[in-house]
């Protein structure tokens, strides 16, 4: 691994300019105003494939965003890893509180990064992740150290749900086997301490609406004497929790599994300092749910999240109206054994019963995700443990994280694999946020550690 190494230093300046001209290209899957930049960032992932020594690479069409797809097979005898990675981003907004363009890549320090942070959108979600693998695949490809067969799957639509890509892997079930889903889109607890993700929580994502009186209403005529549905919507919204912020949806928390003492106990040897996460995020203090640890409500609890509000008249200067509709987008994040189409429909039935009967409410499930906990017992994990112990020179921990890959448990179901999720990501790389970041030290990094990963699984399969 001494040439990949080799080869990878003295390629640095490529790889970063190569990333660059990807994060360039505005692919934001969830407005159509940008339809051309993402079909054109698809392009660009296929050629960086081919350029990187795939033997196929093509576009592969699909209701939506087209999948990339590329493979190289060395040795029919040798296990097969599928890289999955997607090449969409999150939207921008809001522009105004981006300290340089979100589309116009910049490298610049920060507190935690002091080596340089590449600033840009997608640049540690997802595209600078996905990146390390096309050039951890240059690197072995080029010096001759590729010890798997590989193939790649990077999808166009992960962060609006996926939509068309269970139907992409059941329609390419022969064309994806492998023995492994090797994922970079997470990330560790920081970079002098390694980590590896082996837990997901799940997603369901309901928009309701309610509705009051047929029209817009003068406030002073009517006023007090009709239901205001923001004023109502916002009870019911409060209603959801109790003083312990604890979820009031009847069932919510009938299939959650309760960790024992001596897993949260393990749980809480990963280093976390709360004082500088309150000042990180500038926070006098924490808030969740009663009886759990900071960690332990971001990843081993379910939760409920309004993540947009709206109705009413919110122009310059005033118009005293009581709006007819009121509306909210709300999240819950499942954890092992929750269902999120069950969730839905308990939560859809419960915030119509909790309606008062001057209102009427309309629940509307949009995507959502299993949950997903994977095992540290098998050759899989070991191989990205090694590699990463190798890295970093340290043995990685195993976390689990708070958010949500919903394809995740789908590849386990339709492919039969167990995914391996080795990010290389931070907590502080804003990630869907204005000024999202990525560290240069964890780019390269990635790449470095990717070719061991390769190393060490070959070895293990071989017993």
């Amino acid at each position: 691994m001494s040439d990949t190494k080799t080869y990878i230093q003295e390629n640095k300046d490529r790889f970063l300019d190569d990333l660059f001209q990807l994060l360039r290209i505005p692919s934001i899957s969830a407005d159509s105003a940008y339809k051309e930049h993402t079909l054109k960032t698809a392009e660009a992932v296929k050629q960086s494939l081919i350029d990187a020594g795939a033997d196929v690479a093509e576009i592969c069409d699909t209701a939506g965003y087209p999948v990339v797809y590329a493979e190289k097979m060395v040795d029919p005898n040798a296990p097969t890893v599928v890289v999955y990675g997607h090449y969409d981003v999150q939207p921008a907004d809001p522009l105004d509180l981006w300290t340089t363009p979100p589309f116009e890549p910049e490298i610049r320090k920060t507190e935690i990064l002091p080596e340089g942070a590449i600033f840009a959108r997608g640049a540690c979600d997802d595209k600078g992740q996905m990146f390390m693998h096309v050039k951890a695949f240059e690197a072995m490809v080029k010096t001759n150290s590729l010890p798997c067969n590989i193939k790649f799957m990077i999808e166009g639509e992960e962060e609006v749900g996926s939509p068309s890509l269970e139907g992409f892997i059941k329609e390419n079930k022969e064309k994806l086997a492998g023995d492994v889903i090797l994922i970079s889109d997470t990330g560790m607890i920081a970079n002098d301490t390694p980590s590896i993700t082996t837990g997901l929580r799940g997603l369901s994502y309901v928009e309701v609406e309610v509705t009051g009186p047929n029209r817009d209403l003068h406030s002073g005529l009517y006023g007090g004497a009709v239901a205001n549905p923001i004023n109502i919507l916002n009870k019911m919204i409060a209603s959801l929790f109790d003083e312990n912020n604890h979820i009031t949806i009847p069932g919510f928390y009938n299939d959650v599994i309760e960790l024992s003492a001596e897993e949260r106990a393990a749980m809480a040897k990963a280093p976390f300092n709360l004082d500088a996460y309150k000042k990180h995020l500038d926070i006098n203090d924490v808030y969740g749910e009663a009886g759990y640890t900071t960690n332990e409500r971001n990843s081993i609890r379910p939760t409920l999240d309004v993540n947009g509000i709206w109705g009413g008249y919110t122009g310059e200067g005033a118009k005293t109206v009581i709006a007819s509709k009121a509306y909210a987008k709300i999240s819950m994040r499942l954890v092992p054994a929750q269902d999120p189409n069950k969730i839905s429909q308990l939560f859809a039935e419960h915030f119509t019963k909790i309606a008062p009967e001057a209102v009427k409410v309309k629940v509307t499930p949009h995507h959502g995700g299993q949950p997903y906990v994977s095992p540290i017992d098998t050759a899989e994990y070991q191989a990205a443990s090694k590699a990463m112990e190798e890295s970093f020179g340290k043995e990685p921990i195993p976390v689990r994280s708070g958010g949500s890959i919903p394809i995740v448990a789908l590849f386990e179901k339709e492919l039969g694999m167990k995914s391996i999720l080795m990010g290389f990501g931070l907590d502080s790389d804003a990630i869907h946020s204005p000024n999202e970041h990525y560290g240069v030290f964890n780019y390269f990094k990635g790449i470095e550690t990717i070719p061991l990963y390769y190393k060490h699984y070959a070895n293990l399969k071989k017993g």
